[in-house]
């Protein structure tokens, strides 16, 4: 396959799309995503690197994330180095920023750089660029996603538990309505954390859609958290408690309770997830629901380099981690 075929389908000139593979920004944005629609479509690797690719793999390993500025991906990244080094590879880093597309183009980048395999966290339900890249002789392992293939390795935490372990503790603490601050659910950790929620409340004899609001921010940063406390408190009665979906937000949350003048956890309890390194040392500790985050890159990478060392005895694992409730300052 060649820029040819790819201009052939998408119905422009061969140097236009040379110009979207390698000089994106010189072409008008409509014709740009009809090209790299094709591309997809067709799983185009340009033709030098296909080329490499069939000759070997390079000493890389790609790790796609949905956002290298949250802790917990810097923490699971710092896992995947530690094995990779140690194993004498490499790790490129491509950070989708929750977005397919951009996804998309991360992977493609892995295929051109002859990556040995990938790890990544995948935006929404999943890439089917993934099948494509394991038909290249690329393999490919799940990282804090569980796979729904037996053909498939993934590394995961079950966040239904984890939310279950957070909403129970609220209750515990006497809590009677709380929020559930969260990104946008199609986020699989968002929707799983959840369940667990519903399911807390379920087995306590409360109704979900009764005693539990739901705030949903389109990030899950600390600024999105405080912009959600700024809601709750203009809203009227507040919660008594709040569970945030990541501890980004709690942290935002807990900064917009406190300038408006809610004592936490005097008048509004709060827990995270995730339990970064800030969740401990913010000026009210943070309760959260600690993920082995370290121990998820890890384990992924030893999968995932396992797979390609020994195609012949390797077997697949589907592994999923339980989390850990830590209880501080911010819940009673």
């Amino acid at each position: 396959m060649s820029i040819k075929d790819v201009a052939a389908r998408a119905g422009v000139s061969p140097g236009t799309v040379s110009n979207v593979l390698n000089r994106p920004e010189k072409v008008a944005g409509s014709t740009r995503a009809r090209v790299e629609g094709v591309i997809r479509e067709l799983g185009f690797v340009r033709h030098g690197s296909a080329s490499s690719l069939r000759a070997g793999h390079s000493r890389t390993v790609g790790l796609s994330v949905i956002d290298i500025g949250n802790p917990f991906f810097t923490d699971v990244a710092a896992g995947v180095e530690e094995v990779a080094s140690e194993r004498g590879y490499a790790v490129i880093l491509g950070n989708s920023s929750g977005d397919e597309l951009k996804e998309e183009r991360n992977l493609l980048v892995f295929a051109e750089h002859r990556v040995r395999g990938v790890l990544i966290t995948p935006t929404g339900t999943g890439s089917g660029r993934l099948d494509q890249l394991r038909e290249r002789g690329i393999n490919t392992v799940l990282v804090d996603y569980p796979a729904t293939s037996p053909d498939q390795c993934s590394v995961a935490v079950n966040d239904v538990a984890g939310g279950a372990l957070a909403v129970s503790h609220l209750l515990g603490g006497g809590a009677e309505r709380i929020a559930y601050v969260t990104g946008p659910l199609t986020i699989r950790q968002c929707l799983d954390r959840r369940i667990g929620a519903e399911q807390a409340l379920a087995a306590a004899g409360r109704d979900p859609g009764e005693a539990m609001r739901q705030i949903t921010m389109n990030a899950m940063t600390a600024r999105a958290g405080q912009e959600a406390a700024e809601k709750m408190v203009s809203g009227g009665r507040l919660p008594d408690a709040v569970f945030c979906a990541n501890d980004l937000l709690a942290l935002g949350m807990m900064r917009g309770l406190l300038q408006a003048g809610v004592r936490v956890p005097q008048d509004v309890a709060l827990i995270g997830y995730d339990d970064i390194d800030f969740a401990s040392a913010s000026a009210v500790s943070l309760s959260s629901v600690r993920q082995p985050t370290h121990r998820l890159g890890r384990v992924a990478t030893e999968l995932l380099l396992d797979e390609c060392d020994n195609p012949e005895s390797h077997a697949h694992q589907q592994i999923m981690f339980q989390p850990e409730l830590v209880v501080r300052e911010s819940s009673r």
